[in-house]
C-alpha cells in the first residue's frame, strides 16, 4: 500500500517546512526545497518524519 495523496498533501519537512514528494522507488519522502533536500525513510509503510533519521540527497 502506497502513501495516500491526501497524506502527502499535509506532510511537510520538519526542518524547513517545505512540501515533500514520494521518491520514485517509494523508499522515502524527499523535501522539495533544493537547499534542504532531506529524504525521510518509509518503514513498514509509515513515513519517519524525524530530522535525525533523514539523509541528505542532492
Amino acid at each position: 500500500m502506497a502513501i495516500s495523496p491526501e497524506l502527502l498533501e499535509i506532510l511537510r519537512c520538519p526542518k524547513c517546512k517545505s512540501t515533500v514528494e514520494l521518491k520514485a522507488d517509494q523508499s522515502g519522502l524527499k523535501c522539495t526545497n533544493p537547499e534542504c533536500a532531506l529524504v525521510y525513510p518509509i518503514r513498514d509503510e509509515i513515513p519517519v518524519m524525524l530530522v535525525e533519521e533523514a539523509k541528505t540527497e542532492k
